[in-house]
Order: structure tokens, then sequence, then C-alpha cells
């Protein structure tokens, strides 16, 4: 029997996820994972969990940067007491427009990614960085470049193309759609029967939602970057270009340059609106839930946002599909905050959406809709590492 461990490095913004699958003869076994969580703080966190849940490491670090972290990942991999990596598979949320296929990684390709930045500002700064480091620490082993893109892929022209000239469409400026391995992921666990018409809500910190037809995607909410779409923790999701417009004259006439009132504006849009910038006070569902307990209205209306943004998607969606067969809430909030699953489906009775409430009070997997619904209503949590692992294994064979 031969052995493949297969290590999967996840990083996001303030954070980096990394978890080691055995995949030789076929297996699918998932031997730990860990993360750490919390980059730029004084007090982070560092854990690392064997297959049965129990904790091999946690301690509570200082995570001034990116290196700090991911040195503290680099060195666990190496103390022997995890098996060295016969691969390693990276997720990039974004490639830009001239990295759109899953791929063994080359510096060149790491310089490409690195050269869309812009594409998603948050993410891909530390996503090359862990990439060059991997290279580096673990010579000789490949390493393969997964894209939240990819997914979205087979969505039409008419879908990906903006209202743009010519001149910034020649730019790689379209719809991309991200998300994309949790979306596969939903599609993988529906296997063999994946409906025809499914829509898939991954309603998390970060927050999208996609059209899917027959497991190919049709559209999907965000657009060039992840800041697009719906009303997520920090991010104001799709808005009005003239508020945008009217913010950056604000900032421009204190900035000391273009650059820095187009950072500032960055700032704005991407980590002091959405939950956080409407209540005033958190980008946590879980916060937020308690202090609407408490009376506080901007909390309220932050939720009351979110929900009413993604039932809007969901009704233009139903149109796009011509119908609808399932619908299903995966991610953070969309697998445990029950109020809001309950909130976002309350007016959507007429497109067939009926949940149970008996079923709906439920965290984790489960069908929460009425035995009378028309359409299905389930909660999946995603299994995106399993679905890095599945490339890796099917790029390793090319």
């Amino acid at each position: 029997m031969s052995s493949l461990p297969v290590l999967v490095l996840n990083s996001g913004s303030s954070s980096i996820k990394f978890s080691v699958y055995e995949a030789g003869d076929g297996a699918r076994t998932r031997l730990f994972e860990g993360a750490v969580d919390g980059i730029g703080t004084e007090f982070g966190e560092f854990w690392i969990k064997d297959a049965g849940g129990k904790k091999l490491v946690d301690q509570t670090p200082a995570l001034p940067n990116r290196a700090v972290a991911f040195k503290l990942v680099a060195d666990a991999l190496h103390s022997g007491q995890f098996p060295a990596p016969a691969a390693i598979g990276h997720r990039m949320v974004s490639g830009g427009p001239t990295v759109l296929e899953n791929q063994r990684i080359t510096p060149p390709l790491i310089d490409e990614m690195e050269s869309y930045t812009a594409f998603a500002p948050l993410h891909t700064p530390i996503a090359v960085y862990i990439m060059r480091q991997a290279l580096e620490i673990f010579p000789g082993v490949p390493n393969f470049v997964i894209l939240d893109t990819y997914f979205h892929r087979t969505m039409s022209e008419v879908a990906k193309h903006m209202p743009i000239p010519d001149e910034y469409a020649a730019m790689g400026v379209r719809r991309y759609g991200y998300h994309g391995i949790s979306y596969e992921s939903i599609i993988y666990q529906l296997q063999p029967s994946v409906p025809e018409c499914l829509i898939v809500a991954h309603l998390g910190n970060g927050a999208s939602i996609s059209a899917i037809r027959n497991g190919r995607c049709l559209d999907t909410s965000m657009g060039l970057t992840p800041t697009g779409g719906i009303i997520s923790g920090t991010r104001t999701g799709d808005i009005d270009p003239g508020v945008l417009l009217f913010i950056l004259r604000q900032i421009a006439a204190t900035a000391a340059s273009a650059a820095e009132a187009a950072d500032q504006l960055e700032t704005v849009v991407s980590k002091r609106s959405g939950l956080l910038g409407v209540s005033g006070l958190s980008n946590d569902m879980r916060e937020l839930r308690e202090a609407i307990r408490t009376g506080n209205a901007k909390a309220r209306l932050a939720v009351d946002k979110f929900c009413w943004t993604i039932a809007r998607w969901i009704g233009s969606f139903v149109a796009e599909l011509n119908g609808l067969d399932m619908l299903v809430f995966t991610g953070g909030i969309g697998e445990n905050d029950i109020a809001s699953r309950a909130e976002i489906c309350a007016g959507l009775g007429a497109l067939g959406i009926v949940l149970d409430p008996a079923r709906n009070n439920v965290r984790g997997a489960a069908v929460i809709s009425a035995e009378n619904s028309p359409v299905t209503v389930r909660v999946i949590p995603p299994l995106e590492d399993l679905m890095i692992v599945n490339h890796v294994v099917r790029l390793l064979g090319e």
C-alpha cells in the first residue's frame, strides 16, 4: 500500500489553516489539522488537532506578521511529529485573468499571480508569501495552486462581462466569483443526485451565493474581487458606484496622493463596512445576535440588511435558473446561525421555500425544509480541504 501524505495550506487575511490527508491508493483520510489565527495581533492562536480531535498543540503566541505565523507552521511540520508531505495544495482566492486553471506552482507562476494582487488584496499577499516559503522549505515536493475562481469558469460571457469600456475589460476586469472550492465540495457531497436547479449560499465573514445548473456554475454574486456581491462581515458587497465616488472625494481632500486615497477607500469598502460598518459594533454574527437580544437597533439593522440582501439574490437566481430544486446553506453562519436561515427564508414561500422551524433548530448537516416544501432546503458543511486534496491527486497523475 503506497502512502501519499498531502499537505493543504489555506491562508486568509489574518489566518493560516492547514491539514494533512493520507491520499494513497484512493484513500482520503485526514491525519491532522491546525491553524494560526490572529495574524497582526499580540495574542494569536496556534493549534493542531489529530484525527480524533485531540489537541497536540495549543498556544497563544504573539503574531506580529505573516512570517512569524508561518514559521510556527513550518517548524511544527518539520518537528518529526507529522508525516513529511509528498505533495502540497495551496488554496488561492484569485490568480487574476491569466491564471485560471489549477496547476503546479513555479516561481514565475507565483510572480504572475502576485501581479494581480488588486483582484484579491486581502488574500493574495499572504498566499504568494506562503507559496514561496513552501517551495523553499520543502525542496523537491510538488506544490499546486487550487483556485477559488476555477469552479466559476463555466459562467457565460453575459454573466462575466462588466458594463465598462473595453479598455478596462482588456485589463481583466470582469466577474470571476469566489468561494469556488466550497461550492465544488457541496456538489461533491450531493453526488450522485445533484439537483438540476441548485442555489448554494456560502455565508460566513465572507459571504457569497451561486446559481448552479446540473453541477456547473451559472452565475455567482462576487465579481472582480471578493468585496462584491452580498454584504458580509466587513465588506460592502454590491453598492452604487456613486457612493464610492462620494467617499473617494472626501478622502482625496486630505490624502497625500492618489495611491493613498485608493488605499484608504479600499480599507473603507473591505475592512470597515458590511455588518461591522452598519452595526458600528462587530462583524461577528454571534455578537450581533447577542446585541439584538439587548435591544441594539443598529445590530438589528445590520442583520436585517444581511438577510434581506441574500433573499434578494435567491429570488434573482431562481429567475435565472428558471426554477429551483434545492437551496443549500453552508459556511460558518450558514451552518450555525439558525435565526439567519429562518429570516432569509421567511419571505420566500412564493418561490417554494418553506422551512420547518423544528428541523431548522440545528447546527450542522441537516434537511431543514418542511415536508410540503416544493424546494428542499439543506445545511451542508463545506469540505474545502478534501477538494484541494482531490485536485492535487488528479494533477499528480497528469
